[in-house]
């Protein structure tokens, strides 16, 4: 029968236990992983193939202070100015000070970068960054990333990798038997589905790491994989841990144009290279709206393209990189230059490139200190799960990777440092397995699914790149009545991947209309058309707590 917060349990099954879980096998993961394993069991659940993220994904790159001509608080400044007046000062000088070790951390860990002809690394420029900083793989950063933490977590013994696995809910006390006395608000762990057996399996740890990534899936456009359906901050959502900021929702300026094709990102890096903006008539346009033309911060090209598209009824715009020449855009963009030829039968030495914006990052998340941890006790959030006072109401372009690595790094090591001084004993508390009754009707089941459809186009259409008080509050109705279905629904079937993402999606969605209904300005990536200006008694967060 149901428990708390709609999940399901009931006695006697199998423990899978561990030192720490890992929910997720991205950057902020993985480096988590490998940081705690000298200390313990380690497992890593990650719900499709272990490379396969948010991580894999990321074309730019990754921004860290490496240069003599640059320096911290010009970093610092840059994003600061990026994120519209809600960064969080010390958590930023926190990125910004830590980042070049934790840089020095990655390559020795195997990661390479590109490399001048003098041996020096070459350092790309990108939008709101006042310097060349950002480390580069060609135009596969993220998956030179993931290939080389991948390989030492597959290599250390004390780590275990449990793919085709998805986090259900998380285990708390209002899950377990036994007497917690004075203890509450505590994360025992996660109620894991095994896939490929369709069965649930209760992981217990002494430690929680969320690390699942981005929720990019809930709109109708975005360029994250299909694997983004916010996860892990949707089951710290249902568990009652803090949220913040999750109206801020950046949409990356440049996603290929390719109707019914699987989404591909152009990256900001190409602008950084030359790249130029062209409207439908052929027109450069980023000077109308800001004077770093086409490396502004993300939120303002986005917000311009999206303009010159309704102005002149087009469905997209396009990047100008003919004055470059095919020769060095295929050496410094590979993927992209192949990508555009196989898909297009575009030569981006001669031709356009067909863009449009698309939703690429939740700047908001599951609230976090300076090291990592939620507000539920032995619950930690890194990454793009989590909100750690980055990125603001804006992320700066190739901050989030940095990100991940520094607060991780961060959270291992306070872990250790307190479970090394008082480790708490919960070896008498008895946690339920799940109840794994109920049948799937298939006809129901066809209509709840389709809801899936419409969140994204309400999404889309309603909490977008431009929003106003009456879109939000139509797209608020909307949704309630959507999540009843898919939450009455989810009550009486048997569980399934697909069931699960849509729930989440859901909860993802009502994350951001929520936030987006109370703040009545524009900042950063939330723009409101009734309320074109930023305002003072708006600069604080934004912060949701979801009903257990």
């Amino acid at each position: 029968m149901p428990g708390i917060g709609g999940s399901k349990s009931c006695l006697n099954m199998p423990i899978v236990k561990s030192d720490f879980l890992v929910l997720g096998s991205g950057i902020a993961g993985l480096n988590f992983a490998l940081n705690v394993a000298d200390h313990g069991k380690v497992h890593i659940v990650t719900k499709s193939e272990p490379q396969e993220s948010n991580t894999r994904y990321a074309q730019g790159g990754i921004a860290g202070v490496w240069s003599e001509n640059d320096d911290e608080e010009l970093h610092y400044k840059d994003t600061l100015i990026a994120g519209a007046g809600l960064c969080h000062p010390d958590a930023v000088k926190v990125l910004v000070e830590e980042g070049p070790d934790r840089l020095r951390d990655l390559i020795e860990q195997g990661c390479e970068f590109d490399k001048n002809a003098d041996g020096t690394y070459s350092l790309a420029k990108e939008g709101g960054h006042s310097r060349h900083r950002i480390l580069h793989k060609a135009d596969l950063t993220g998956a030179e990333i993931e290939r080389a933490l991948l390989a030492k977590v597959k290599a250390h013994p004390n780590i275990t990798i449990f793919d085709h696995h998805m986090g259900v809910d998380l285990i708390t006390e209002h899950h377990v038997l036994g007497n917690l006395q004075a203890d509450f608000n505590i994360c025992f762990g996660a109620y894991v589905l095994d896939i490929q057996a369709r069965r649930v399996i209760p992981f217990q740890a002494d430690f929680t790491m969320i690390a699942t990534g981005g929720a990019s899936q809930a709109y109708q456009h975005t360029t994250n994989p299909e694997v983004a359906t916010g996860d892990g901050l949707a089951m710290a959502y249902r568990a009652g841990v803090r949220i913040a900021n999750m109206e801020f929702v950046q949409f990356h300026p440049t996603c290929l144009y390719n109707p019914g094709k699987k989404p591909f990102l152009i990256t900001e890096a190409m602008r950084g290279h030359g790249g130029q903006l062209r409207n439908a008539k052929g027109e450069r346009f980023m000077e109308k709206y800001d004077e770093r033309l086409e490396l502004a911060p993300r939120d303002i090209v986005a917000r311009a393209i999206d303009t010159e598209m309704k102005n002149l009824r087009s469905n997209c715009v396009y990047l100008d990189l003919t004055h470059i020449g095919g020769a060095e855009l295929s050496k410094r963009f590979p993927n992209i230059y192949r990508h555009c030829k196989a898909e297009l039968g575009l030569d981006i030495g001669k031709d356009y490139i067909p863009v449009t914006p698309a939703a690429h990052y939740v700047c908001g998340g599951i609230m976090t200190n300076l090291n990592g941890l939620t507000s539920m006790q032995n619950l930690y959030a890194g990454g793009e799960s989590a909100h750690t006072g980055i990125h603001g109401g804006n992320r700066l372009a190739s901050n989030s990777l940095l990100e991940a690595l520094v607060f991780t790094h961060r959270a291992a090591e306070k872990i250790i440092s307190k479970r090394l001084k008082n480790r708490r004993n919960f070896s008498h508390i008895v946690i339920p397995s799940w109840d794994d009754s109920g049948a799937k009707n298939k006809e129901e089941w066809y209509l709840v699914r389709n809801n899936l459809t419409q969140i994204k186009d309400v999404m889309w259409d309603y909490v977008g790149i431009v929003r106003s008080k009456i879109r939000l509050t139509s797209a608020y109705k909307r949704m309630k009545v959507f999540n009843k279905e898919i939450e009455d629904y989810y009550k009486k079937t048997r569980i399934s991947p697909e069931l699960l993402e849509l729930r989440n999606c859901g909860a993802i969605a009502d994350m951001i209309i929520q936030s987006a209904l109370r703040r009545n300005e524009s900042r950063g990536a939330h723009f409101m058309s009734d309320y074109p200006e930023s305002l003072e008694q708006y600069k604080k967060n934004t912060i949701i707590v979801g009903k257990i």
